[in-house]
Formats: structure tokens, C-alpha cells, sequence
């Protein structure tokens, strides 16, 4: 009897169907990705030029263009970026029409003015560092194309301006909508994949440092990468906030992940600091009685993404109890709790603990609230979120200003070559100019980032060449365009989904985009052609030349500024106005964004591989981190203190510190530990005093911090001699 072959059949059917949906998962999730965001690239860029045809515009390249500047990896970012874009043309070619009216047919007047309006919109760009970057470059550059334009015949610029507009608005049109209608990708998605693997990276990198396989170098470098994250995250979240998918709600609790992560990362970061250095001292009993609670906290912290709900309060509790049998077994020491009546000093082991039990109490709380917030967004629970504080990026001012300097010397140099050649269309080359000075401003490598778009535009000449005149002009009807000049635009867009070669593919799309498309009424002329692709790199070539030459150092992330800085940070930590300290919370968040942010350029600008001077910035930042965060804890302390010996000995503290972040220098820094010893021997003293459970606890906190500032100002200290242990103590 021959057995029916169709179950047979049927299930090789199924095996087949399953293996070809997984190869096509497989290859839409990496290869085809990239294929289908050029798809989608195309599709909006001809969907626009033909309607600029359909509509008669002047400059149907206009709307092309800015489809390749807006094709970005997500519909979120495509979406902030096409409202930045829309609102930087408005306002510049507002202030292109105010610049016409105040200088009309006034060419030095007119440049003038153009150089410092260009001036303030790089500063502005400079600045922010994200799409509202984008925007102020866009009000510089757009005031340039209006206002040039109508040096010679001031009436049209109106016209000029509104067809700027129209075009734009195309473009932005075109791009939003193919890009957030057909297989779109979710900003807000890849933002909450951004937060699983920052927390799950944060429990790795704390129980490695818990169990000591950590090296100290390692340490320094992924506190770096944290602080890219910080940004990163900021920059996921402010482009997700415009996707209609992502639930504004959690922008609240977005800002208060930020915020407890780095509460938390600063707080472990004193606590390791702290025990590595009692681990040198051989003779020190504390590492052996806090490596118990410390060992309990690295095993709960393996549980990764099941550390939540009861697990985690069974943590606490566990800690609690590790934490109760370490202070019992360290009474029961003689070199840790020594009777410290009749004006003996308290044992330095004892204070060494009670700071490392104090650091661990305040970690295991802060990690329990980042835990939260974690959880509550990965489960899209709406948890309130009291007053987070949102992440706001801020550059040094001498790069801000410098960025500016820059950009108005540059649209001067190239208009006085342009004066002097009488060439036409070196209006192209002042452009290019403006517009890379301006972009390049918030790069840490503007010279690496105009190289790469300088040989996008040379490896696209030939080729723009051969398309325009062999390939697009012969071509009759759109399709027959669109299959002609297709190939070199899919090059140039496949090439920005490469991170490395993104600038090239850039360059590509940018430059072919101004040169191929063709107006609504077609002119092909070979020489106009030569002197405007020629003028364009010329424009770009003298940007790289403007950053090479005109204040080099004054780059983002430059690591004398990013250390000049921090002091200047650590500075504001401990002089800010008494009245303000109402809402010390908000201040003490903007120390930690402002120090995070100074830490993540100083990251961008050095690689994945920085060398000794830039790891020597990161040790003072995290320093300094630690100090502002000690001294923003003494001065809330003193703000709800009365008058007393302790209040006026750490407002003593507090001004020495202040002096020595003013001026760094060695006789400052010994002053500011004298200081700090009298502040913890007067709190010392008034502990006993302490009626309220409350107010003996903030005074214990205030030791633990003074006992931080200490050892931190003793680091400093460049002294030949040594310290003994006993001497090593605030209080």
C-alpha cells in the first residue's frame, strides 16, 4: 500500500514557509534595513521634485534637497528635525527681509551685518548641540541665500524668501510623511532599548566593581561612556517626543531615569572610591566588615532584569540586616569603636565606617528609586514622577564664542574673495561656507566631519557630471529622470546608514542633489556647470581651512576647556545665591547634568580610545563631581541650620572650598582641609546635642560628606611627604 504523500508534503510546506520567514526577518532587521530606509529616501526625494514641477516652483532642487537632509534613521528624528528645519527658514528668512530693508544695495553694510547675524546663529548652534542646533544653523545659512541673492534688487527678496518657504515646507512634507507612513521606525522604541541596556549595563558594571574585577582604568572609562549615555538617551527622547506612538507622559519619567541614574552612578562612585582606598591600608579592619553587605548587594545585582517588586524589597531587607550585623561586629572591634569621651578623637577606623555604611545606606535607596523608574517605564506604568529635572546640554562659552568668531570671519574672508574675483559664482562658495562653519560648531572633530563631506562632494563631481549629461538630459518624461539620476542618489543614501561613511553619503546626496535636478524650464550649460561645482568645494575646502587655522583649540570637548570648566562648575556648586537654595534639589541636578554633559563631550571628542591627558581630566571631573556633590549636601544643611559653632564652621568650610576651586593651588588646598577638619571636629561636637532623630541624622550625613571632601582634598594635595592613617580624617 503506498502511504499518501501529502502530510508529507504539507510539512515540508511549513519547514520551507518558516525557514524563508526567518532568512527575510534575518535580512530586514540588518542588510534590508538599509535598503528600505533607501527606498524610502528616493521615494520622498522624486515625490518632491515632481511636485515642484507640478506646482511650478523656481528651485524644485530646493525641495529635493531637503528630503536627503532629512532622511534620518527613525520618524522621530525625521520629525524634529523637519520642525526645526521649517522654523530655522522662517526665522532667517525674516531676518534676511530685515537685513534687505535696513541695507538695501549696501553690499559692506549688507556683509556686515550677515556676518553677525551668522555670528549669533552659530553661537546658538554651538550651544544646544541637538535639532535645535539644526535650527539656528538654518536661520544663519537662510539669511545668506535670501539676502545675497537681493543685494542687487532689494524688491525681490520678499518673492525669494516666500518661495524659500514653499519649498521647504515641500520637502518637509514629503519626507514626514514617507517616513513616518511606510514601515516606520519608532523613535520611541529604540529609546526604551536604549533604557533596558543602560540599566542592565549600570547592574553589570556595580557588581563587577563590587566583586573587584574591575580595573581602576576601566572604571574611569565607563563612567565616560555613561555620561555619553546620559546625552544619548536626551537626544532619543527629545526626538520620540515628537512621534504621535510615544506617550508624552513618560518624557516626566524619561527626565527622572536620568536623574536617578545619576544620583545613583555618583554615589557608587564615592562608595568605590572610598573602598578602594581602605583597601590599601592593610592594617584597616573595615574592608573586612563591610565586604559582607557589599557581597550581598553584587549577588541581588546578578538577578539583572528580575531584581523588581519583591525581590527588590527583599534586597533591602537583607541589606538592612547585613548592614545591622557589620555595626554590631564592628562594635565588638577595639581599633573601630574606641571611646571617644574625655576629648579624645573618635577612631579613624570607626569614621572610615561609619562614612562607608552612611554611602552604602544612601546607594541602596537611590538604586531602589532608579530600579523604580526603570521598571515603571519598561511596564508603560504612569508612575509620578516628583519635579524631574530635564537634561540640558551646555557648552563652555569660549568655544560658543569662538564657533562665532569663526563663522563671521569666514563669510567675510570668502565675500572679500568674492569682491576681488568678481566671480559670480563664488555666491555658491560663501554659502558652503556659512553653512559648514555653522554645522561643524557642534562637531568635537569639525575638521574629520568637513573631510569627509569634502570627499562626498569629490567622488560625486565626475559623476554628477556624467548623469546630468549622459543620463538625465537625454532622458524623456519623469521616469525615464528619475531611472536616470536614481543610481547615484541610492549610492549617496545607502552610504549615510554607514556610521563611518555617513559624512561621504552626505556629501554625495547634497552635492547631486544641488547639481542634477533639473528647473522647470530645463537649461543645460556646461560651463555654469564646471563654475558651480567648482565654487561648492571650494566653499567647503575654505571651512576645513577656517578650523584648522582660525583658534584650532577652541573645539568641542577640547580637554583644557573641558577642565577649565569643570572648576567652574564645582565653583557655582558652592557660590550660588543663599535665596536660591529654597530649590536645592534643582540646583544639585544641574551640577550633575552640567558635569555629565562636560564629561560627554570631553567622550565625543577623544574616541573610544582616549590617551593619558584626557583620562587625567576624567579623574578630576569625577573628583570634582564627588566634591560638589558633598558641598551642595553642607550648604543645604546650613540653609536650615540656626546659628551655631557647627553652622559657622562649615560656612568656613564652605568659602575655603570656594576659594580653591577659584584658584586651584596647593596653599588653597591646605587651607580648605584645615577647614574641613575644624567643620567636622564642631559637628562632631554638636551630634550629642541633637534633640531630633532628623537633625542628628543630617549631622551624620554632614560627616560622611566632610569625611569625602577630605580625602578627595588629600588626593589633591601634591606633597612629598606621606600621610599616616591616623591623620587622614575630617573629624
Amino acid at each position: 500500500m503506498t502511504p499518501d504523500p501529502a502530510p508529507y508534503t504539507h510539512q515540508h510546506s511549513k519547514a520551507w514557509l518558516a525557514g524563508a520567514a526567518r532568512l527575510v526577518q534575518g535580512w530586514t532587521g540588518t542588510e534590508g534595513e538599509r535598503w528600505i530606509f533607501v527606498a524610502k529616501t528616493l521615494l520622498a526625494a522624486f515625490t518632491a521634485l515632481w511636485l515642484a514641477f507640478r506646482l511650478g516652483l523656481d528651485s524644485p532642487n530646493t525641495a529635493m534637497t531637503t528630503t536627503f537632509i532629512l532622511a534620518l534613521p527613525s520618524s522621530g528624528m525625521v520629525l524634529e528635525k523637519a520642525f526645526y528645519r521649517l522654523l530655522g527658514t522662517l526665522v532667517g528668512c525674516s531676518s534676511a527681509l530685515l537685513l534687505t530693508a535696513l541695507f538695501p544695495q549696501q553690499a559692506p553694510l549688507m556683509f556686515i551685518g550677515l556676518a553677525l547675524w551668522i555670528a549669533a546663529c552659530t553661537c546658538g548652534a554651538a550651544m544646544y548641540r541637538n535639532q535645535q542646533s539644526y535650527s539656528f544653523v538654518l536661520a544663519g545659512y537662510t539669511a545668506a541665500m535670501i539676502a545675497i541673492p537681493a543685494l542687487d534688487h532689494p524688491a525681490g527678496a520678499f518673492a525669494l524668501a516666500v518661495t524659500r518657504v514653499v519649498e521647504v515646507s515641500l520637502g518637509v512634507i514629503c519626507a514626514t510623511v514617507v517616513h513616518d507612513a511606510l514601515f516606520p521606525r519608532h523613535q520611541s522604541a529604540q529609546v526604551m532599548r536604549t533604557v533596558q541596556a543602560r540599566y542592565l549595563r549600570f547592574l553589570g558594571f556595580c557588581r563587577e566593581v563590587l566583586e573587584h574585577k574591575a580595573p581602576p582604568a576601566e572604571t574611569e572609562l565607563a563612567h565616560l561612556r555613561f555620561a555619553a549615555d546620559i546625552a544619548a538617551l536626551e537626544s532619543g527622547r527629545a526626538a520620540a517626543f515628537f512621534e504621535a506612538a510615544h506617550a508624552r507622559a513618560h518624557t516626566r519619567q524619561l527626565h527622572a531615569f536620568n536623574s536617578a541614574f545619576m544620583a545613583a552612578l555618583t554615589t557608587f562612585y564615592t562608595l568605590h572610591r572610598l573602598a578602594h582606598r581602605l583597601r590599601q591600608d592593610a592594617a584597616s579592619p573595615v574592608p573586612a566588615l563591610i565586604e559582607p553587605p557589599l557581597a550581598r548587594l553584587a549577588a541581588a545585582l546578578a538577578q539583572g532584569e528580575t531584581l523588581q517588586g519583591p525581590a527588590l524589597a527583599a534586597l533591602q531587607t537583607e541589606l538592612a540586616a547585613a548592614i545591622a550585623a557589620a555595626r554590631a561586629q564592628a562594635h565588638l572591634n577595639a581599633d573601630v569603636y574606641v571611646d571617644a569621651d574625655g576629648g579624645k578623637p573618635a577612631s579613624p577606623h570607626r569614621i572610615d565606617f561609619e562614612t562607608a555604611i552612611e554611602l552604602l545606606e544612601r546607594f541602596a535607596r537611590q538604586f531602589g528609586d532608579f530600579a523604580a523608574t526603570y521598571h515603571g517605564l519598561a511596564q508603560r506604568k504612569r508612575t509620578q514622577a516628583s519635579e524631574p529635572q530635564s537634561y540640558t546640554p551646555k557648552t563652555p562659552p569660549a568655544i560658543v564664542l569662538a564657533s562665532g568668531f569663526r563663522a563671521a570671519a569666514a563669510l567675510l574672508t570668502v565675500a572679500g574673495v568674492w569682491y576681488w574675483m568678481a566671480w559670480p559664482y563664488a555666491v555658491n562658495a560663501v554659502l558652503m561656507t556659512s553653512i559648514f562653519c555653522a554645522l561643524a560648531s557642534s562637531s568635537p572633530r569639525p575638521t574629520a566631519m568637513i573631510k569627509q563631506v569634502m570627499t562626498g562632494f569629490l567622488i560625486a563631481w565626475p559623476l554628477s557630471f556624467f548623469t546630468e549629461y549622459f543620463l538625465v538630459m537625454p532622458a524623456s518624461g519623469y521616469p525615464m529622470l528619475v531611472l536616470a539620476a536614481a543610481p547615484l542618489f541610492a549610492a549617496g543614501a545607502y552610504l549615510t546608514t554607514d556610521p563611518k561613511r555617513a559624512g561621504v553619503g552626505i556629501g554625495m546626496t547634497l552635492f547631486s542633489a544641488q547639481v542634477i535636478a533639473p528647473l522647470n524650464l530645463a537649461h543645460y550649460d556646461v560651463a555654469a556647470f564646471l563654475n558651480t561645482t567648482l565654487a561648492m568645494p571650494l566653499g567647503v575646502a575654505l571651512a576645513w581651512a577656517i578650523f584648522a587655522v582660525v583658534l584650532p583649540e577652541h573645539t568641542m570637548g577640547q580637554k583644557d576647556h573641558v577642565a577649565a570648566a569643570l572648576w567652574r562648575e564645582a565653583l557655582a556648586a558652592s557660590t550660588a545665591p543663599q535665596h536660591a537654595w529654597r530649590r536645592w534639589p534643582a540646583l544639585r541636578h544641574r551640577f550633575d547634568n552640567r558635569v555629565r554633559d562636560l564629561l560627554s563631550q570631553l567622550n565625543a571628542a577623544s574616541g573610544p580610545a582616549p590617551g593619558e591627558d584626557a583620562r587625567a581630566v576624567v579623574r578630576q571631573g569625577l573628583t570634582l563631581l564627588e566634591l560638589g556633590h558633598s558641598v551642595l549636601e553642607l550648604r543645604a544643611l546650613i540653609a536650615e541650620s540656626g546659628r551655631s559653632e557647627a553652622r559657622r564652621a562649615l560656612q568656613d568650610c564652605v568659602s575655603a572650598l570656594a576659594a580653591y576651586f577659584r584658584s586651584p593651588t596647593q596653599e588653597r588646598c591646605g587651607t580648605a582641609v584645615g577647614a574641613v577638619l575644624r567643620a567636622g571636629a564642631a559637628v562632631r561636637a554638636a551630634l550629642p546635642e541633637a534633640a531630633a532623630p532628623e537633625r542628628a541624622a543630617r549631622l551624620r550625613t554632614a560627616l560622611t560628606d566632610l569625611h569625602s571632601i577630605y580625602t578627595c582634598l588629600l588626593d589633591q594635595l601634591l606633597t612629598s611627604t606621606s600621610t599616616s592613617p591616623g591623620d587622614r580624617h575630617a573629624s
